[in-house]
């Protein structure tokens, strides 16, 4: 039997896509949420488990769990491939499609290489915990591969560790990377130290965190290199492959390069048959709708909007959040006969990066952090918003340990070919 209820269609189940379907809680629609991952990704400690502080079931749920109390939404798990505007339809991998009143697109961002595609193979970024456990085995095969090697050059590569951008994520994998060398496992090899290891961060600005204010970057660099990170800025990449990268005019040779230098969006706006813009996501009206059809909504960083004083909606997870709760308010508002556009007022919280174990950077406007002080309200922070008490419990004595002990318990090679 067909529901007569307004049906809604969520396509993402991360940070907006949950949050919308969480404030449509107790609205009388049938829900449909569509991600092609059976779990919600807590993407903040994407980067603890790739440098194997966290393990991944610490930082993802269950799609299906979260919302099991929920018997009006429906979870599918599959890929979309298209969106018909004029059936109303969200077209599936498999050939079928699902019919839907009003459409939220919350499908979030991969990496982008500016132009430079081919990198990829070479330089891994993070979004997924795919690409965590993907790097988690390459930065702990590379030690591997380095205790069993007599070539002095090709160990001096092996224990080469370059990271591509200087912003939130590129700071705390540089950190968090030169603290499992020369802490975590400190001592475990025999041909090799581990503190031999090198950490380098290539950063094409003028400075790291080029978003924060400017004392709260310069205290990033300094800590950066107090940890034994080199920080160089202003040479962007201009060649990356098997053997290293090439930047300011010189050759470094790297075994291991990771990427945390820009995103590109889904893609939303070929679904959608409209034209994106440089970043791939779709230019939304004020409200959040697309043009022309005000049943379909952009959200995070699937959409290209911009705050009153001229600068874009930055692409984090509480803009996310923002956008659908505001999506779900509007789609709330009609049911009821309200059909004033409403515009979305993003308001910014913050920005935070943590530098290691024992420093951070938050930028609340009103109140800037830094050290150890820093540190703690980070992590208090993203403790509470994980999704249940069994993973803040978990994570937290997973740091507690950390800060304690200098030791990971996530450092497990899995996935891939046995052979280093």
């Amino acid at each position: 039997m067909t529901s007569k209820l307004h049906r809604v269609v969520i396509v993402g189940g991360g940070f907006g896509g949950l949050a919308a379907a969480q404030a449509l809680r107790g609205v009388d629609v049938d829900i449909t949420l569509i991600d092609r991952r059976n779990h919600h990704l807590f993407q903040p400690l994407l980067y603890q488990v790739a440098t194997a502080s966290l393990s991944t079931s610490e930082i993802a749920w269950p799609i299906r769990h979260i919302l099991k109390h929920r018997p009006e939404v429906r979870t599918i798990l599959a890929s979309v491939v298209g969106v018909d505007k004029a059936d109303k339809t969200v077209q599936l991998n498999d050939g079928s499609s699902v019919p839907y009143d009003s459409l939220i697109l919350a499908t979030g961002a991969r990496h982008a290489y500016f132009g430079h595609d081919e990198w990829e193979a070479f330089a891994p970024g993070l979004k997924t915990l795919e690409d965590a456990t993907t790097i988690r085995r390459k930065l702990l095969l590379a030690f591997e591969q380095a205790e069993r090697t007599s070539d002095p050059e090709l160990r001096k590569a092996l224990l080469t560790f370059v990271i591509i951008g200087g912003g939130p994520t590129g700071v705390e994998l540089a950190g968090a990377i030169i603290e499992l060398a020369h802490t975590s496992l400190q001592g475990e090899f025999r041909s090799i130290a581990s503190n031999e290891a090198r950490v380098v961060l290539i950063e094409g600005g003028k400075a790291v965190l080029g978003n924060f204010a400017p004392e709260l970057s310069a205290y990033a660099h300094k800590a950066l290199v107090d940890l034994g990170v080199e920080v160089d800025l202003g040479s962007p990449a201009t060649v990356i492959d098997a053997e290293g990268v090439e930047y300011g005019g010189k050759r470094l040779a790297a075994k291991t390069v990771l990427w945390a230098a820009g995103v590109q969006a889904s893609p939303a706006a070929k679904w959608l048959g409209l034209e994106p813009d440089r970043a791939g996501r779709v230019k939304v009206e004020p409200d959040l709708t697309v043009p022309g059809y005000p049943e379909i909504f952009v959200v995070g960083d699937t959409a290209s909007i911009v705050m009153p004083n001229g600068k874009p909606v930055p692409g984090v997870g509480d803009a996310a959040k923002q956008g659908g709760k505001h999506a779900a308010a509007i789609i709330k508002a009609r049911l009821a006969g309200d059909s004033a556009i409403k515009p979305f007022r993003y308001k910014h919280a913050g920005d935070l990066a943590t530098i290691g174990k024992r420093a951070a950077v938050i930028d609340f406007g009103w109140i800037k952090l830094k050290g150890w002080i820093a540190w703690w309200a980070w992590g208090l922070a993203h403790i509470y918003f994980l999704i249940d008490t069994k993973n803040r419990i978990a994570v937290a004595l997973s740091w507690l340990w950390i800060y304690l002990s200098g030791q990971r318990s996530a450092r497990l090679i899995t996935q891939g070919d046995d052979k280093p």
